[in-house]
């Protein structure tokens, strides 16, 4: 199919929501452009300030240049001092997170955004969504009259500058840390566009929260536009295309997908992607075909070198893969090529390319939030911004000159470089490779391969990126083992750290002098004393239940109990303790609603709350020997959930037997293993944990031998 040059792509109600439009649109590259434009509209506001995030960090610092205009520079602070000192109403919402996202986010945003702020700071998490989905908009709207959208959060590890150094003191997270380079690209537009933002925005802070937000009259809107941020075009239709799942009787929208086929289908010299992945179906089939035309468009990605972290690599970085090599069969004209930047040689650093952008013949410029990957299609909530320019205007010319920029940016070159190259070559390959060599800073070839092990290992992306809503029970029981390999290299390194330091103690107390501050006989006389008085079981059971429900690790409770009191009662006291925690737990989330719980607790658990009652006490057993979450957090969840007092009573307590009866059985151990440190005891607590290793292993397959047989009796549709 060869693309089409007749008229206008962009059509409302097709691939679009809306076109409206903007007096002046502008592309802030990367966070510190972005950042400063936003918080000086921020001061700027005089009404109202609305923010939708896929991540919201309080402590993230706006502004890094060491100037002081007297205003505060943390978003938390900032928010705080306009609500405060000009009653400016803020609305901030986030997406109530999976807790494989835990260790990356702000601990208590609820705290930092909300208590801890003026009340005309509202802060909340957007758990309106389906099971597997998140909300992945990054949206802001000051007065209505300016609005930001792209694909940068005001998270951390997103602040950089466009140069993109290797190392730059300035680039660090809130608690100091600092991270690789980050690049990613925000669009700001004033008018009608930017009251269509509003309205959007409106729109999902009232299904998140059941509030509804009036807009605001004409002469309350004001838009305090940034010098920082220089317009590019001028009094243009601004398109904006959203993904939205189906959920709760609302039918789905896939205007992100659709637009991404129509201007792929239409290009005809070049279509230019800067994308963080590259494993939407869709998307691959349209430029795969576009690539077998003999008269197609080259087509240009350029995305990072390796997506996140471990889990990232080894699940879409492989589907990648897949794609990658989907179009390389069907490109047999040459037309395809595939980059990433580097921004230093010697030390092997490379750019995160964080971007959701397209440029095609100087024609289309589209940025948003969306991947592109299956869930940005049809599953997450998206929102995208195109603009479609005549040939030889003034817009199609600002279109190719922010492509000059941004090649020179991943270049290393000086944007008029680069703008001599694209009118010197016939195409944008010719221009780029004229200006880059493999193995020097710049733009590199990316390698996609992928070991064919690993391949082989990874299941399909239906599990891995879907396209709809996944099943809970599928959730349950194929996510939760995969929800701590991201951390299991770490968590061996802490668990045979600790065995070392328990021994090497053992080892003090036995050869050293230390060994003369330990009377161990005393101590064990005077836990049996304790033990022997009438009230102690009720006293350590009741306090046993308290700390569990204050949260404090049930493993080390058990560890404790069992070290004080003996195997065989320190179990007893553990299970019974662990037993009336739960409950009382569940007791407080049934009382206090499933509201407030989602709010402390995040929206792990509470999106298969009707899963569970129907699941019962198989849920609650499979949940408590393989948890998704901290022991308190699903007693907290499960009680604002549907299931049964009882049915969650008798699960749990099936449920704790596993694990605390491996967690007495190595804490008696250990305690052996530091009173009489010799070979024997040291073996036995090495065996046990190897044990312990086993069936960990055997459980996460035989969870997904289940897995599989639930996916063979599952229709396809």
């Amino acid at each position: 199919m060869s693309g089409n040059d007749s008229g206008k792509i962009l059509r409302a109600g097709h691939n679009c929501w809306r076109i409206e439009r903007a007096s002046r649109v502008a592309v802030a590259i990367d966070g510190e452009c972005y950042f400063r434009a936003l918080r000086e509209a921020i001061l700027g506001a005089r009404e109202r300030v609305i923010i939708l995030g896929w991540d919201i960090h309080s402590q993230l610092q706006l502004v890094r240049d060491g100037e002081d205009d007297g205003f505060p520079c943390g978003l938390g602070a900032l928010l705080d001092f306009v609500a405060r000192e000009r009653q400016v109403d803020v609305y901030v919402l986030s997406w109530d997170f999976a807790m494989i996202y835990a260790l990356e986010r702000e601990t208590f945003p609820l705290y930092s955004l909300n208590w801890k702020t003026h009340s005309r700071v509202r802060f909340h998490l957007d758990a309106a969504h389906p099971t597997g989905a998140s909300q992945h908009q990054k949206i802001a709207v000051i007065d209505d009259a300016l609005g930001f959208c792209g694909g940068l959060d005001l998270s951390v590890w997103r602040w950089d500058t466009s140069e993109h150094a290797a190392e730059d003191e300035r680039r660090v997270d809130p608690d100091g840390h600092s991270y690789p380079p980050f690049h990613d690209l925000q669009m700001a537009v004033d008018g009608d566009a930017a009251a269509a933002l509003a309205e959007l925005a409106r729109e999902r802070w009232q299904r998140a929260t059941g509030h509804k937000l009036e807009p605001l009259q004409a002469g309350q809107r004001h838009c305090p536009w940034s010098d920082c941020l220089a317009p590019v075009m001028q009094n243009v239709g601004v398109a904006i295309a959203r993904t939205q799942p189906e959920y709760e009787g609302r039918s789905g929208v896939r205007e992100v997908e659709q637009l991404y086929l129509d201007s792929i289908a239409a290009a005809q010299r070049y279509i230019y992607i800067e994308n963080q992945y590259l494993t939407s179906h869709a998307v691959a089939e349209a430029l795969a075909e576009r690539l077998r035309d003999s008269d197609g468009p080259e087509v240009v990605v350029i995305m990072p070198q390796k997506t996140g972290g471990w889990l990232e690599q080894q699940t879409m970085d492989v589907v990648r893969g897949r794609v990658v090599r989907q179009l390389a069969d069907a490109d047999g004209n040459d037309r395809l090529r595939l980059y990433y930047p580097r921004v230093s040689v010697a030390d092997d650093v490379t750019t995160m390319v964080h971007a959701k952008l397209m440029i095609a013949d100087d024609r289309w410029l589209r940025l948003g939030s969306a991947n592109l990957s299956n869930r940005s299609m049809a599953l997450d909530s998206e929102c995208d911004m195109a603009v479609e320019a005549d040939p030889c205007s003034d817009e199609a010319r600002a279109i190719r000159d922010l492509l000059a920029a941004l090649l020179a940016q991943h270049l290393g070159r000086e944007s008029g470089e680069v703008s001599e190259a694209l009118e010197r070559e016939p195409s944008l390959i010719r221009a780029i490779e004229s200006l880059r060599k493999d193995g020097e800073r710049g733009l590199q070839s990316l390698d996609a391969a992928i070991d064919p092990s690993v391949d082989e290992l990874v299941p399909d992306s239906a599990l891995i990126d879907p396209e709809r809503p996944m099943d809970a029970e599928h959730f349950v029981s194929h996510f939760v083992p995969d929800e701590y390999r991201p951390h299991s290299t770490r968590r061996v390194l802490v668990g045979a750290a600790t065995l070392v330091a328990a021994l090497g103690l053992a080892a003090a107390w036995r050869w050293t002098p230390l060994g003369e501050l330990l009377d161990v006989g005393q101590l064990t006389e005077q836990a049996r004393a304790l033990n022997a008085h009438a009230a102690t079981p009720l006293a350590v059971i009741v306090l046993f239940g308290l700390a569990g429900t204050l949260a404090v690790p049930l493993t080390l409770l058990v560890i404790a109990s069992v070290l004080a009191f003996g195997p065989l009662a320190g179990f007893a006291y553990s299970l019974a303790g662990a037993e009336l925690s739960a409950l009382i737990s569940y007791v407080i989330g049934r009382n206090v609603g499933r509201d407030l719980v989602r709010r402390h607790a995040g929206k792990t658990l509470n999106a298969v709350s009707k899963r569970l009652s129907r699941s019962g006490i198989a849920a609650i057993f499979t949940l408590r020997v393989v948890p998704v979450a901290p022991f308190a957090i699903i007693n907290l969840v499960a009680g604002a959930s549907h299931i049964s007092l009882r049915d969650f009573a008798i699960g749990t307590l099936l449920g704790l037997l596993p694990g605390l009866t491996a967690i007495a059985l190595f804490a008696d151990g250990l305690s052996r293993a530091l009173q009489e440190p010799d070979l024997s005891s040291i073996a036995w607590v090495v065996g046990l944990l190897a044990l312990i290793a086993i069936s960990a292993l055997w459980l996460r397959r035989l969870l997904k031998r289940r897995q599989r047989s639930t996916n063979d009796q599952t229709p396809s549709g």
